[in-house]
């Protein structure tokens, strides 16, 4: 999840091809029906069902209108995604979302979603992205913080939270870092307050104060050209649904087995 340009597409290739050198048995699942250009194939795609285009040109409906038509079309045809995710309910799926944000903040579409996958058994976690050049404008990377967290209110499931783009990022101290990884209200008002009217400064402690009483968003950093990043996220969102706890060890295969003959 997150808004659009923060990486999600980026996210699920890079998170596809660690699976697969692994060995993880893994699907892409698009959800987006404005997407058009994959790196990995996806094995269950909404334009199969749908597409922003088609409805866009046949219904007059703009792109924002367009896509929630599709995702409330998806909705009233569960029926079929049941079928097609159905088919790999014992694989690690990666669904790509749309990067439309009220998706996850005022409507229940992505609610209703997770509650049908739930009910079919499948362990969910969240991810949301950040595009880490927010923390280059701190009323951005807020606003970005809110959003995050209206997420996790709003779906209630596991969720983890990542800047993505790191490897774009200018170098910055790790002390600076930090206070992005698990944001530091003081970066709002020591920045914003002095570019602000200062009508505004009660508004954005306001802000700030939210953001410390939930206390709830803390980022991960995704740098894709580094491998220990990637195996980091990918280990986190492993805990967070108890991935592999219900599989069955395997068992261990003894040489030399076979029957001996009895010379008695």
């Amino acid at each position: 999840m997150g808004p659009a340009g923060s990486g999600k597409s980026s996210y699920c290739t890079t998170i596809m091809t660690h699976c697969q050198s692994i060995g993880r048995p893994v699907h892409l699942v698009n959800l987006d029906p404005a997407a058009e250009k994959f790196e990995y194939e996806p094995s269950i795609d909404i334009k199969d069902l749908i597409s922003l285009e088609d409805v866009m040109e046949e219904l007059q409906y703009g792109p924002n209108g367009g896509l929630i038509y599709c995702m409330e079309f998806l909705m009233n045809n569960m029926d079929w995604f049941e079928d097609e995710v159905g088919a790999y309910s014992d694989d690690y799926l990666i669904i790509d979302c749309p990067g439309q944000i009220e998706l996850y903040t005022h409507f229940d579409i992505m609610k209703r979603l997770v509650e049908a996958l739930q009910r079919m058994n499948f362990a969910i976690c969240g991810v949301y992205l950040l595009e880490s050049q927010f923390v280059e404008d701190k009323s951005k990377f807020f606003a970005g913080v809110m959003s995050a967290m209206s997420a996790m209110i709003n779906l209630e499931i596991p969720h983890i939270n990542v800047l993505s783009k790191m490897d774009l990022l200018p170098k910055m101290k790790p002390s600076q870092l930090e206070r992005f990884y698990n944001p530091d209200p003081l970066l709002l008002l020591e920045d914003v307050n002095s570019k602000t009217s200062p009508k505004y400064h009660h508004l954005n402690q306001v802000i700030a104060q939210l953001v410390e009483d939930f206390n709830m968003v803390a980022f991960l950093p995704l740098n894709v050209t580094d491998e220990d990043s990637i195996t980091a996220i990918l280990s986190h969102v492993d805990n967070a649904i108890q991935f592999g706890e219900d599989q069955e060890p395997k068992e261990p295969v003894d040489e030399g087995d076979g029957e001996q003959d009895d010379d008695d």
